[in-house]
């Protein structure tokens, strides 16, 4: 007489696997020798066992459902005489909530890879913004089947090897006699479903390699090694699946007249000896060829700075710009004719300062002498 297997575990004919496992779980923390040492709870817990693994197998349940009984003396059992088949697995998914059948089948339909594109901009790109234009080689839709995978555009229909589950079980034989293992159907890849009419162009996976033009918008503002994010501009997932998002990471060329810190731009700027005595004026050609005016101060000293504000890089995405940071250099002359040489000899006899060591009593404030102190310590 055929067992009950589903009165075993006490669930109805028409309970699905996941209701199976649970009641099964149930029983084996109820009745596992671990537990329950008598001899009963030994015999329930292998009764257990075995309904689990014959109810969970598609082929062995229809078999049961039929009147049958698929378990014949030693089918499944070890040498050692006691597990059956996936006994060691059915032991983890009582007690971790694990499957001693290799987990949910794949999804057939999976969502893309997601991209990464490198892009070289000049410091004039950043500051104005700028479109481009970029060519990827990605995976897009197949616009044969639609995405579909199938000529027809027909849905996929349960894969008859596995019939729907993405698993099969084998036979092995290991040190404790032959042991059930599942793995993944080798027709359908363990999703469980197959294309009928697999799409000639895309051989049923719903996508094709192609080229592609992406127009990538840089905004304003934006600094060395940061990225954009283009939203479903990655690859098209595996059976047609939601595409990934493409990533656009900028690289800055090094500008010959300006260096960025933040948002500020820092610009050395040459003022001749006599213009840092008397004050002058020194035009700044921009980033986006507009013109900026540093005005130089009378008795400007060599490597004072001088500061225009909002004339930096502009904010990312907000209003408003960083400074301008110009720093003097005074240049002093290494070539002099008769007359210059007269004029600065009479200049050095008119003025009052005179050569020395700079202490802290003859420095002004914020002088070289301090500058090397706050620097170097005492």
């Amino acid at each position: 007489m055929a067992r009950d297997y589903y009165a075993i575990l006490g669930v109805e004919q028409d309970a699905t696997e996941a209701e199976i496992k649970k009641a099964y779980r149930r029983l084996a923390r109820k009745y596992h020798p671990d537990v329950n040492p008598s001899e009963e709870a030994a015999e329930r817990f292998r009764e257990a066992s075995l309904a689990q693994e014959v109810l969970t197998d598609p082929e062995k349940r229809r078999i049961v459902d039929a009147g049958g009984d698929p378990e014949d003396p030693g089918f499944g059992r070890g040498a050692a005489g006691g597990f059956n088949a996936g006994g060691f697995g059915d032991i983890f998914d009582a007690f971790f909530g694990g499957g001693g059948g290799g987990g949910p089948r794949a999804s057939r339909v999976r969502p893309g890879s997601d991209a990464l594109l490198r892009m070289d901009l000049t410091l004039e790109e950043c500051f104005t913004g700028v479109q481009r234009e970029v060519t990827v080689d990605t995976a897009v839709l197949c616009d044969v089947c639609d995405g579909t995978g199938s000529k027809s555009h027909s849905a996929p229909v349960n894969c008859p090897t596995c019939h729907g589950q993405g698993q099969v079980m084998e036979i092995q034989q290991s040190i404790l006699g032959r042991v059930q293992v599942a793995r993944a159907c080798p027709r359908c890849q363990g999703t469980g479903e197959i294309i009928r009419d697999p799409c000639e162009e895309c051989a049923g996976d719903g996508r094709v390699r192609a080229r592609q033009d992406i127009t990538v918008n840089i905004p304003a503002g934006i600094r060395d090694g940061m990225r954009i994010r283009m939203s479903g501009k990655g690859e098209v997932g595996p059976g047609g699946g939601p595409s990934g998002d493409l990533y656009v990471e900028v690289r800055v060329e090094e500008h010959p007249c300006f260096v960025r810190e933040g948002d500020d731009l820092h610009v050395t700027v040459h003022v001749p000896m006599v213009d840092a005595a008397l004050g002058t004026s020194v035009d700044v050609d921009m980033l986006d060829d507009s013109v900026v005016t540093v005005a130089v101060e009378p008795g400007t000293q060599p490597e004072a700075v001088v500061r225009v504000k909002d004339a930096g890089m502009p904010h990312l995405r907000r209003e408003g710009h960083g400074n301008l940071i110009a720093h003097v250099d005074v240049s002093v002359p290494t070539e002099l004719d008769r007359r210059s040489r007269e004029l600065l000899e009479e200049l050095r006899d008119r003025s009052q300062e005179t050569s020395g060591v700079r202490t802290t009593e003859n420095e002004r404030s914020g002088g070289l002498f301090s500058r090397l102190r706050g620097k170097f310590g005492r």
